[in-house]
């Protein structure tokens, strides 16, 4: 399966996603806990795939997306937001994000959305 990278300030929200991704046989080889720390691992780990919250302390989501695109411009984020951030979803689009999800996060979407980008066949 695939190398997964989480990247939130959230201790539960960084959980729950490594419990589903781990869950569907997905590896998580790394967490962070802003975007600087975020893109700083990305560059030492090399995922497949990097879930991006797009709301976060030193470095926001969209500048540390921004960052891993110049780093790797094939990499595959998928970027979390909470509702009514419809704005920086168009934003995050534009700068190459591969898909979003919105919190609270529904496992199956989340599955179906990773396999998609990593090629995996269900």
């Amino acid at each position: 399966m695939s190398r997964i990278l989480i990247v939130d300030d959230s201790r539960t929200s960084r959980k729950i996603l490594r419990s589903i991704l781990e869950d569907a046989g997905h590896e998580v080889i790394g967490e962070a806990m802003d975007g600087q720390d975020g893109v700083n691992k990305f560059k030492e780990l090399r995922p497949d795939l990097v879930t991006l919250d797009i709301t976060m302390p030193v470095m926001d989501g969209l500048e540390a997306l921004r960052c891993i695109r110049e780093v790797d411009g094939g990499a595959k984020v998928i970027m979390v937001t909470a509702a009514g951030q419809q704005n920086k979803m168009i934003d995050a689009i534009k700068l190459g994000a591969s898909e979003f999800v919105t919190k609270p996060f529904e496992p199956d979407e989340i599955i179906k959305m990773v396999n998609k980008l990593v090629k995996v066949v269900e």
